[in-house]
């Protein structure tokens, strides 16, 4: 049971729930809070004065004074109006990532909503019924309105959902589960669409999932490095600690792990062979050590948002004197810029981590880079192709990613009549990240479907944690002969890697740090 309090969900939790693990609950002080800052609510809309989203319409309609009997269906009308979303429905990991994140910014008391309203959310979640959502029409502020709104237009019986496999109109899914649509009242619509889930749920998912590659690029680096006879010099302790990003010395120090007692002669600096070693072998701790640390401050960002209250207005009750006025005070938390400009980050350094695993299999593959390996690591080179045409669809996956690495964030375009100027496109970021994810996974793939065919042309034994990693991925893709189509071979080592790849078979980064 995870239980939400607005204040400790963690990025395994996303992950933990995307995937249908556990039930989930708002906590008894979460409740208390909510209850207080709803009480705030109530006393605000009594009073004369026009308060953002509760007695006022929304963006350059705020200045319209709403009756009192405008206020319910004005948030009903808000939820179904910005249900503009189109194009494909997002995973259903990503909505379920997205709903969690949303109950528990709910749960931390600064919304001024009922319990019900969150604790609705959580009734979805635990019932498996997963909201319908488009995934493009986001511009990520005021954050992803129209992804939340879909996710909203549920809670009320309209709209669609995913309820055990089967996608049907809302309300049947609650009524089959059990439950009530529910009645929004006043500052409950606007609470439910302001935020940055979507994008915050898909940033947690992939960036579990580049975690896991930086390992398995790192057991790629790795197996190149032996198959190429590299010399770890360039991994040396004193060259890290004398540049001493966090990243660039915890690569060095777990490919020095990964490569310790290897039995492969090395021969640089001996008898005319070359004195040091292409970049794309020496500096892999650099490339790679500025990936993770990317990877690291995404999870600090990623970290915060989980727990950060990013709906408008926000109620502050005085927490030691419940019987003092609260505030409700209107800005911007909703805007998506830390997430997008993490995001883009994350599509940047993936494209390094994919760069440079490509030139590495360049270098197995070209026989005039290359001399101690069969050209293109073909049994009969000539009759045969081997992995020639393996390295095109790298080269043009990374071209791929190249084009995805150009940022979202940069490109604001005004919408609400001027009124939101400046917008984040951070949900765009997200769904570049998405693709190019999976681009980097196929690449560093290829890598290491390469390297383990170049040892096995080498018939020499690599180290014992090496040698481990290579017979759990011979398990996916066995070893071949002659030539054969490779799209099979190619898919089942992306998916090995997808699958938590090298993280559980070979020196975790914990291990070694």
């Amino acid at each position: 049971m995870i239980q939400l309090d607005g204040r400790s969900l963690t990025v395994e939790d996303v992950v933990a729930v995307a995937c249908g693990q556990g039930r989930v609950e708002i906590s008894p002080a979460a409740m208390a809070a909510m209850i207080a800052s709803r009480r705030s609510v109530e006393v605000a809309m009594s009073g004369n004065q026009p308060v953002y989203a509760l007695n006022t319409g929304v963006g350059l309609l705020a200045n319209i004074r709403l009756d009192e009997d405008e206020l319910e269906q004005m948030q009903i009308n808000l939820v179904r109006s910005h249900c503009c979303g189109v194009g494909e429905p997002l995973p259903r990991d990503v909505v379920r990532g997205m709903m969690l994140i949303r109950a528990n910014v709910l749960a931390k008391g600064l919304s001024g909503i009922r319990p019900i309203v969150a604790e609705r959310i959580c009734d979805l979640l635990n019932h498996d019924i997963t909201p319908v959502v488009p995934s493009r029409g986001s511009v990520g502020a005021s954050g992803d309105l129209a992804p939340l709104a879909h996710m909203a237009l549920v809670l009320i019986g309209e709209g669609s959902a995913e309820y055990r496999g089967e996608v049907l109109p809302a309300v049947e899914c609650l009524e089959r589960a059990g439950l009530d649509p529910i009645k929004l009242l006043a500052k409950e619509g606007i609470s439910l669409l302001n935020g940055t889930q979507a994008m915050l749920s898909i940033g947690c998912l992939e960036l579990v999932r580049l975690e896991a590659l930086f390992h398995s690029a790192q057991t790629a680096a790795a197996f190149s490095m032996e198959a190429l006879g590299g010399t770890p010099a360039a991994l040396d302790a004193r060259l890290h600690n004398a540049r001493p990003h966090a990243g660039q010395r915890l690569s060095a120090q777990h490919l020095l792990a990964l490569l310790e007692d290897s039995p492969i002669r090395r021969t640089q600096g001996t008898g005319g062979a070359r004195i040091q070693d292409a970049y794309c072998l020496r500096c892999i701790p650099q490339v790679h050590g500025a990936a993770w640390d990317t990877f690291a401050e995404a999870r600090r960002v990623f970290t915060i948002e989980l727990n950060a209250a990013t709906d408008n207005p926000l109620v502050f009750v005085n927490e030691r004197d419940l019987e003092l006025p609260s505030q409700i005070v209107s800005g911007g938390n909703f805007h998506g810029a830390p997430l997008a400009l993490a995001l883009d980050y994350l599509a940047i350094a993936i494209y390094q981590l994919a760069g440079i695993s490509e030139r590495r299999t360049e270098r197995l593959l070209n026989p005039t880079l290359n001399e101690e390996l069969p050209a293109f690591l073909a049994d009969r080179p000539g009759i045969e192709s081997g992995l020639m045409m393996a390295q095109v669809t790298a080269a043009a996956l990374v071209a791929e990613m190249r084009v995805l690495a150009g940022p979202a964030s940069v490109g604001s375009i005004p919408t609400s009549g001027n009124q939101e100027d400046f917008v984040s496109m951070g949900m765009t970021s997200a769904l570049k990240l998405q693709q190019s994810a999976r681009l980097a996974e196929m690449v560093v793939a290829i890598e290491v479907l390469a390297a383990t065919r170049a040892l096995d042309f080498r018939r020499q034994r690599t180290t014992p944690v090496l040698e481990a990693a290579k017979a759990a991925f011979r398990e996916s893709v066995p070893a071949w002969k002659e030539d054969q189509v490779l799209s099979g071979p190619m898919q089942r080592a992306a998916d090995f890697l997808a699958a938590d790849g090298f993280r559980t078979r070979s020196h975790s980064l914990v291990e070694v740090h």
